[in-house]
């Protein structure tokens, strides 16, 4: 049905070598971060500990040392060490010729100015990937999402605001966990990021930097009890929840790469346009949302068939946004 309509076109398309340079980044990126979830699965370190006249094999936790003992040296915790000091050495050369390789492509994607990031939203990016939280866990909402929808609209996004001195993370596990996986994951990335006792589902480090977590009522309890920060559930957050999300490798201000699972671009523009008409919302972010949310929903009609506009879509959605879905087509008809 929308063939018969005129778009302005949203989306500067990607050149050749730009999309080139993407191609290669996500392949190193993925061969990186293979490596690094697997040296994140084994102990971080394996020791041989001798306690008054015996010995002893112990598991180190962290680089202050602390560990527990896997019981007493013997041929079979002789045979455990050996082991798992050849494959970590193999999988930090692994990991290390990655990482060279794809710094370079990160790099040369910065030089030719695509869409990117801040520098500071990169290494939670990179921890959370780590540690298999992103899309499972954990997905990234707000602005730092556009830069995703660019690349999935394979352009860039003509006088969009992309810019955001904050970090939007939605929790979205569909089981329940009874560990702090978001504050450990955090703390491993920035040790002074701490909690706003005002604002408890904002936590921020010495930098000022802030990062909010919010979450779905239908999946606020899912949420480890003791973990942070706190979330308050809103009912609008369930509405970035279906559809398909968007999974890409962005470059970062500052060279680096990081991947961004993001929701729906059909679901998450929709939801920008209902942000944008709160009046209690602070009167800059409501004109960003507007401009953003509008954006995405053209840039989808016209590079992105593969999110469908259709009826079939337009028949899923609440109450709450079929007048922001009106509004654009009428807009754009």
């Amino acid at each position: 049905m929308w063939d018969k309509y005129e778009f302005v076109t949203i989306i500067k398309p990607f050149t050749a070598e730009q999309e080139r340079s993407l191609i290669n980044m996500r392949q190193r990126y993925d061969a990186w971060i293979e490596a690094e979830r697997e040296l994140f699965a084994i102990p971080y370190d394996l020791r041989r500990k001798k306690i008054g006249e015996h010995e002893y094999l112990y598991e180190i936790f962290d680089r202050s040392g602390n560990g527990r003992s896997l019981g007493p040296w013997d041929e079979e915790k002789q045979a455990r060490f050996e082991q798992y000091k050849t494959a970590k050495v193999a999988l930090k050369e692994r990991r290390d010729g990655a990482r060279d390789a794809l710094g370079e492509s990160s790099r040369i994607a910065r030089a030719l100015r695509l869409p990117m990031i801040s520098a500071d939203a990169g290494p939670i990016l990179r921890e959370a990937d780590r540690r298999s939280l992103l899309g499972s866990h954990l997905l990234v909402i707000g602005t730092n999402a556009m830069a995703a929808y660019a690349l999935e609209a394979a352009g860039t996004f003509r006088d969009v605001p992309d810019e955001t001195e904050d970090f939007d993370l939605a929790w979205t596990a569909d089981e329940p966990e009874d560990c702090t996986l978001v504050w450990d994951m955090l703390k491993a990335v920035d040790p002074t990021f701490t909690v706003n006792t005002e604002r408890e589902f904002q936590a921020r480090n010495a930098k000022a930097y802030e990062v909010e977590l919010l979450v779905a009522p239908s999946l606020a309890n899912t949420l480890g009890g003791t973990d942070r920060p706190r979330p308050v559930a809103l009912p609008e957050q369930e509405w970035l929840l279906p559809g398909r999300r968007v999974d890409q490798v962005v470059p970062c201000r500052d060279g680096t790469p990081a991947r961004i699972v993001a929701p729906d671009p059909r679901w998450f523009a929709l939801h920008k346009l209902w942000l944008g008409a709160q009046t209690k919302r602070n009167p800059l972010k409501r004109r960003k949302d507007t401009i953003q949310g509008n954006a995405l929903l053209d840039a989808i009609a016209e590079v992105m068939p593969h999110y469908d506009l259709g009826g079939a879509f337009s028949t899923t959605l609440p109450d709450e946004l079929m007048p922001y879905w009106h509004d654009w087509q009428r807009r754009n008809a």
